[in-house]
């Protein structure tokens, strides 16, 4: 099954640099949480034996290599009064790459994919309230000349995914 992502927010034609020992660790990690406190990426980068500084600046350049896409909290967007949903198209693929530049210069759009499915693009809305959400679907409907198939969360889910980035040989060695 294709699942490509076509995230072209990031810069498509950089290749990323590989992470090294350090930045796995922060990964691994952050991923469990963030500290809350006056100065949140010190309290990290002492957790982590790291400056600040250098904590900071690893979290910039994997930003900026398209190593990592996203680096900040998750919010229940409904609980603020906005709005979330999963989105899908049916895309001419000849017109794909050009319809998923359109989608994702919304601001709004996330994680954007292609599937090996009859509804080929598939992407995450989040909007700050049901009025924008509205607003944004008819936008994308007009501008890419598709139509936005709308599927809102009916029960939410929680998956405790943890992606482990010690290379396996230091897996093993650890255990």
């Amino acid at each position: 099954m294709k699942n490509k992502s076509v995230n072209f927010k990031n810069k498509p034609d950089s290749p990323a640099s590989p992470l090294d020992a350090t930045d796995r660790r922060i990964i691994n990690a952050l991923q469990y949480g963030f500290p809350v406190s006056d100065y949140p990426f010190q309290e990290a980068a002492a957790s982590l034996k790291l400056s600040e500084t250098e904590l900071l600046e690893r979290i910039k350049n994997m930003r900026e290599n398209g190593l990592l896409t996203r680096f900040g909290p998750l919010y229940n967007a409904e609980k603020m009064g906005g709005a979330l949903s999963l989105c899908a198209m049916i895309v001419a693929e000849e017109k794909f790459d050009k319809v998923a530049q359109q989608v994702n210069s919304f601001a709004q759009v996330a994680h954007n994919y292609e599937r090996d499915h009859k509804m080929n693009m598939w992407f995450v809305l989040a909007t700050q309230s049901i009025e924008e959400k509205q607003q944004t679907l008819e936008q994308i409907e007009q501008l890419t000349g598709y139509p936005v198939y709308d599927m809102p969360r009916q029960k939410e889910y929680f998956v405790g995914l943890f992606l482990n980035l010690e290379p396996v040989s230091q897996q093993a060695h650890d255990s």
